[in-house]
């Protein structure tokens, strides 16, 4: 049971057609199970708009972030039939994005950086078993598809004697035509502290 996402959302998920809702988002309807089933980085996760269920369904998937789940079901919700432009910004050109990502909303990407204290074969271990592709940018880059319409990049710098290591999210620029900024900020949390895990 995903107990962050309200159960208005399900509401909300219900009343939606499903065949509109697998276009724009790229899902599957399971017509049996009266469920959604959408892969998200990597896992099969299903929810069942009327029993108020959001939950994983692959073997051995890791527990994510119970934010995961709320970005879910705003994806589902919120997702336009647009092509991803392979363009990518930071959240601080997200609009609302410099006001909106600092004190409590800001990114925690330290989770990532002080775990590797640039140790870049243990981020590219880590990132590579995730389903991260690997792409020119910084010390390391990773691409992850986190659903078929929301790719992010993860960046890591190397620190040295006057900076520390650093870690950085860039999305998509269509990312703002599918998420509201309260909900790209559930995304970031999830992905830091997924790839922030031992």
């Amino acid at each position: 049971m995903a107990n962050s996402v309200d159960r208005i959302h399900f509401e909300d998920l219900a009343k939606q057609e499903p065949e509109d809702v697998c276009r724009r988002s790229l899902c599957s309807y399971d017509d049996v199970k009266n469920c959604y089933v959408l892969s998200a980085w990597g896992d099969q996760y299903a929810i069942y708009p009327n029993e108020y269920i959001a939950e994983t369904v692959s073997e051995n998937a890791e527990p994510p972030h119970e934010f995961f789940y709320l970005f879910i079901m705003h994806y589902l919700l919120n997702s336009k039939e647009i092509e991803v432009k392979n363009e990518w910004i930071s959240e601080k050109d997200i609009p609302g994005g410099p006001t909106f990502f600092r004190g409590p909303h800001e990114i925690p990407g330290h989770l990532i950086s002080d775990l590797y204290m640039n140790d870049l074969d243990k981020f590219d271990n880590r990132c590579r078993q995730l389903h991260g592709i690997p792409i020119d940018m910084g010390d390391a880059a990773y691409r992850f598809d986190i659903t078929p319409r929301i790719p992010v990049v993860v960046l890591y710098w190397k620190g040295d004697k006057d900076f520390p290591p650093e870690s950085k999210i860039l999305y998509d620029q269509t990312i703002t035509k599918h998420l509201a900024t309260d909900i790209v900020f559930s995304l970031a949390v999830e992905i830091c502290a997924r790839i922030g895990k031992n």
